[in-house]
């Protein structure tokens, strides 16, 4: 993007007091890396330089701050009633966010840096700790502050002083070759990216130091709850540095281990959850249940397998539906032939009626003996577990009456493999298909449990109570009994914001070691993993897009949107198709507006909301 000077610093403005009373704007000096004799001082330095007076004198709301290599700054606008201007800018990429916010509705406004637009003092004031940077720029300041605060007692020297802080900024703006350059892109239209208000909340732009003044609005209560950046885990600190026991996996349980791609940028959680699991190790309680929920899109299942490559364990899944069964984790047992005899009548009538039913199944078997299912566990486990075993226990849980009909089945299943010697069908056998779950939970490996709230039956996991002890065990329908390995972990990923899922039962979330909500990753993370995931090149465009993603989020949250989704993949989605049909508005309409949600209504509002600010329809030029 091209550095447009006249939205940065426009001369055509007139000039605030003290300066409004000048005859020319021209003063005979110069800075250090000016050329000619004489500088102009400009209307969007004057309001920077007298914003961060007012913060230092306390004359004013308003604050600057730092973060790393970007700066912030907010200040009260003096023209519009709780309005606050907000911006950020970013050193090594040369970017600037900006917005006008109004505390009172948290609305933002686009922030347009052109003549005919905002003045740009936010910008520069955002500038400032970098502009101070050079020994020259602070030293004017200095003495322009002194007079500030006493008056202005020596006009002359202020203006002087001014003069050369406008010449200082703007060489070091323009000039690339300038030893203490500062890039800064505003293309022509002055159009600058939003803070937006998921920026705000998440805490994106909070500043490590305060400059001057007090935060009200980035920092939420000022500088008292400033907080320290992030730091970024390198791969090659992460991958297989959190092993749990000197195992020694074999060719198969190594090619099960995950990769990290290099895109994929490490959070917090993850780390927090390998560090758990490690540290715990051989203790009497060691962490090895953990859920990771948040909206669609923001990289749960991305995480579980990076805390499987963090442990260097394999990795595994299972991905739940409405009708998902205790069955369907436990195994199911199948007839290698058709035929077959118990060499017992009333087994063998019931084979037939199994076989009419689809087979032996743990459901099939559970149906032929008429057994409760979940819904008469849920509403009645007292009356249930009676019914079961003839014995009173009005303490009795849906698990213990799920682990009472298991072990029946199981025990049917069982007499209904047996074979007699005579039969013509000796040679018939029964084959036990063990699942993923049972795999990994024996063998300890990583086993990812996907979307459980989305499950019917709400028993159904609680069926897995004992699994999820750290010493369970279960009885397979072979009879044989398997006790959870000590390294196994169980990482449920569940989403928060689909339509159709349900809560998770307490018992279950009780069984968890940690609960990880994971929500959406900072913009600035979201425009490089989305550039490495789809090649994209124009890093200003992708973070546009981004802008817009979060935009929308903030939206459907505060306006209570909940029948869509939205995210990494309607980002990466966008951003493939903008590639092809070269119109981010839109590609826009079909992949992350019409995800958002179903009502035409509400997509009407985001696009003129939320899309339309920043990427507006391309009009179609009228035929010559």
């Amino acid at each position: 993007m091209s550095t447009n000077m006249n939205n940065i610093f426009n001369f055509s403005r007139n000039l605030p007091e003290p300066f409004d009373t000048m005859a020319s704007k021209k003063v005979k000096v110069t800075s250090r890396y000016g050329s000619r004799t004489e500088a102009t001082i400009n209307c969007t330095m004057i309001k920077a330089v007298h914003a961060v007076c007012q913060c230092m004198s306390g004359t004013g709301e308003g604050a600057v701050g730092l973060i790393d290599h970007r700066s912030v700054a907010e200040y009260k606008s003096s023209m519009e009633e709780s309005a606050y201007h907000l911006a950020v800018y970013d050193r090594s990429k040369g970017m600037a966010l900006a917005s006008v916010y109004n505390k009172d509705t948290e609305m933002m406004e686009t922030y347009t840096m052109n003549p005919k637009g905002r003045d740009g003092a936010a910008v520069i004031m955002a500038m400032m700790p970098f502009l101070m940077e050079d020994e020259e720029f602070a030293e004017q300041y200095e003495r322009y502050y002194e007079q500030y605060q006493k008056g202005y007692p020596d006009f002359d020297a202020a203006k002087e002083s001014m003069a050369v802080l406008c010449d200082n900024a703007y060489r070091r703006i323009k000039d690339e070759t300038c030893s203490a350059h500062l890039k800064l892109d505003v293309d022509a239209s002055g159009n600058l990216m939003r803070v937006s208000n998921a920026q705000l909340d998440s805490g994106a732009f909070t500043p490590v130091s305060v400059t001057a003044g007090e935060f009200t609005i980035f920092a939420k209560t000022g500088p008292a709850t400033i907080k320290k950046a992030g730091i970024l885990v390198e791969k090659e600190d992460f991958e297989g540095k959190y092993v749990m026991q000197g195992r020694t996996l074999n060719a198969v349980e190594e090619s099960l281990v995950p990769e990290i791609p290099d895109w994929y940028i490490i959070p917090p959680e993850v780390v927090e959850i390998c560090r758990h699991a490690k540290e715990t190790t051989g203790k009497s309680m060691q962490m090895r249940n953990f859920l990771l929920r948040g909206p669609a899109g923001t990289g749960k299942t991305m995480g579980a397998k990076a805390i499987a490559t963090g442990l260097h364990l394999p990795y595994m899944k299972y991905t739940c539906s409405a009708g998902t069964e205790i069955y369907d984790f436990v195994g199911m047992i199948f007839p290698d032939s058709d035929s077959g005899s118990t060499g017992d009548a009333a087994l063998d009538k019931e084979l037939a009626m199994l076989k009419s039913m689809g087979g032996i199944s743990y459901e099939n078997v559970a149906k032929l003996m008429e057994l409760p299912d979940l819904d008469d566990m849920d509403f009645d486990p007292a009356g249930v577990y009676q019914q079961l075993t003839g014995k009173e226990n009005d303490n009795a849980s849906t698990q213990d009456c799920m682990a009472v009909v298991l072990d029946m089945v199981t025990k049917k299943v069982q007499a209904l493999s047996r074979r007699t010697e005579g039969s013509k069908s000796s040679g018939q056998t029964y084959s036990y298909v063990e699942t993923d779950f049972i795999k990994a939970l024996k063998n300890g490996y990583v086993i990812e449990i996907q979307e459980p709230t989305t499950i019917v039956q709400p028993g159904v996991l609680v069926g897995l109570n004992s699994l999820l002890e750290q010493s369970g065990g279960i009885t397979l329908p072979t009879g044989e009994i398997i006790e959870r390995h000590p390294d196994a972990v169980v990482v449920v990923t569940t989403n928060v914001s689909y339509e159709g899922c349900r809560g998770m039962n307490q018992s279950v979330i009780d069984r968890m070691s940690l609960v990880k909500d994971v929500e959406l990753p900072e913009p600035e993370v979201m425009v490089q993993r989305a550039m490495s995931v789809t090649g994209a090149t124009d890093e200003f465009q992708v973070s546009q897009m981004v802008q817009v993603v979060n935009d929308l989020a903030d939206y459907c949250r505060k306006n209570s949107i909940t029948d869509g989704s939205y995210g990494m993949r309607s980002l990466i989605d966008w951003v493939i198709s903008t590639e092809i049909t070269g119109n981010p508005y839109e590609s826009a309409l079909y992949t992350i507006i019409s995800k958002a949600t179903s009502d035409e209504v509400d997509r009407e509002a985001l696009v003129t909301t939320v899309l339309e600010p920043i990427f507006p329809p391309k009009r179609m030029r009228a035929a010559v």
